[in-house]
């Protein structure tokens, strides 16, 4: 099977999406974006590749609408089989690497301790990772560094503590191995995780497995041919790809956001460094577009800053600021003035939820100003970016958008965060068949 790769590589995260022939979306894969863009792009390609799986296995089945309760139950079930075999794989990894940093004067008097030390650390990860990809499980991430590194830590505490070993030994090991281990792909093949999954969730049980096993198998056999790749994003001219093969974000954003909705006119895009305006005409070609300054104020990894300063998860400050009464009045949203500012309000008791309520308005007519330059809100208007999936900032762009422009249709897409990478996918798809018509980044 032909397929067509964006690769959208952000600031914070690298984003892929695999696309067939037809312009129909295989899979979308995601990953931290390391100071290894390489890495970031084989593990987003890599990502996509499983999605696209299942896409093929519900295509297989004929329930490409995923409305087949029994065929979702079974994915479901091998989708967590599947990252199970996946953390395991990546926590056998973490594991050796750990050994090997055991040595020098430091661990001289302490290496064999300090080994004993880790293999047990290692069976207890091993012994609770099921647990946390059991259904109905949470996370608070699903990248191998949050979730290897919050359990570790805590694990390895109390056994440095019965084994009567300095905790910063652990500690130190640990820091200097995971910076190893996510600048490298996992390693295996896919389709042997896929058949290690499928026994799991076959002895298990689950849904129809027993019955599927001959389509899931049927599906792993359909190769997945990289015809062309098309890379945009902030990292995109660290990668060994030629002109050809590299779009702005600009274009790759306008395009992404017309093929999520074909009428749209207007895109904000708020991603981790910049934030883009940009007007698109009825084939998605833009025709105007503006940008924030180099400042990365109002951004992505402003609130990261923010959610830091605050000791809270980037995911959580969208709820706490929805639970505000009175927003606090923010003049700047400066990064390098932020922490100041922000522990000056918390001392002189201003809650919380208001401060980071004034933090998302700040940030919203910011974006709005870029907007106006770029040619101001036409409907249909469409939010991309990381940003988009914040409930505060998408409440606060509503009511700003309404109070300038009137009624406009706000298009938010539940993968929005993929836009760039989908754009991205159908440049490729077009290059490969000679249909760019002089589009150029």
């Amino acid at each position: 099977m032909k397929t067509f790769t964006g690769i959208d590589l952000g600031s914070t995260t690298t984003k892929a999406v695999l696309m067939d022939e037809e312009e129909r979306i295989l899979g979308r894969g995601i990953t931290n974006s390391r100071s290894n863009y390489d890495t970031a792009c084989r593990v987003a390609q890599q990502e996509a590749a499983v999605d696209a799986r299942f896409t093929l296995f519900r295509r297989e089945f004929g329930a490409d609408d995923g409305s087949d309760a029994q065929v979702e139950d079974f994915l479901a079930g091998l989708e967590r089989a599947f990252r199970l075999e996946q953390f395991l794989e990546q926590l056998d990894d973490l594991e050796e690497t750990c050994i090997r940093q055991v040595r020098g004067d430091r661990f001289e008097k302490n290496a064999t301790g300090v080994k004993a030390a880790l293999g047990e650390v290692f069976i207890r990860l091993r012994g609770e990772a099921p647990a946390m990809f059991a259904p109905g499980a949470s996370r608070k991430s699903d990248f191998f560094r949050d979730i290897a590194g919050s359990r570790y830590l805590t694990v390895a505490e109390e056994v440095a503590r019965i084994a009567d070993l300095p905790y910063d030994l652990l500690l130190n090991v640990y820091d200097k191995s995971i910076i190893a281990v996510e600048n490298r792909p996992p390693k295996g093949e896919l389709s042997d995780k896929f058949h290690r999954a499928l026994k799991r969730v076959t002895e298990q049980g689950i849904g129809l497995a027993g019955e599927m096993e001959k389509q899931v198998k049927k599906a792993l056999d359909i190769e997945l041919e990289e015809t062309y790749l098309v890379g945009t994003g902030y990292g995109r001219v660290t990668l060994p790809f030629s002109k050809e093969h590299i779009r702005s974000e600009i274009l790759c954003h306008g395009l992404g956001a017309h093929m999520m909705y074909p009428l749209t006119r207007t895109v904000l895009d708020i991603g981790g460094q910049d934030t883009k305006g940009i007007q698109v005409d009825d084939h998605g070609i833009v025709e105007n577009f503006q940008m924030n300054d180099r400042c990365a104020a109002g951004c992505g990894r402003y609130l990261g800053y923010i959610a830091d300063e605050m000791n809270m998860g980037l995911h959580e400050l969208g709820p706490l600021a929805m639970k505000s009464e009175k927003p606090a009045r923010i003049n700047s949203t400066c990064t390098v003035f932020a922490g100041a500012e922000l522990r000056d309000r918390l001392a002189l008791g201003e809650k919380r939820e208001d401060i980071l309520a004034g933090l998302h308005r700040a940030i919203i007519l910011r974006a709005i100003s870029i907007i106006s330059r770029s040619g101001g809100v036409t409907d249909q208007f469409t939010f991309t970016g990381g940003v988009a999936k914040n409930e505060a900032a998408v409440r606060e762009l509503k009511m700003l958008v309404f109070e300038n422009y009137g009624e406009v249709v706000i298009n938010i897409d539940p993968d929005s965060i993929y836009t760039g990478a989908l754009g991205g996918a159908e440049f490729a798809r077009r290059a490969a068949y000679g249909r760019l018509e002089g589009v150029e980044a």
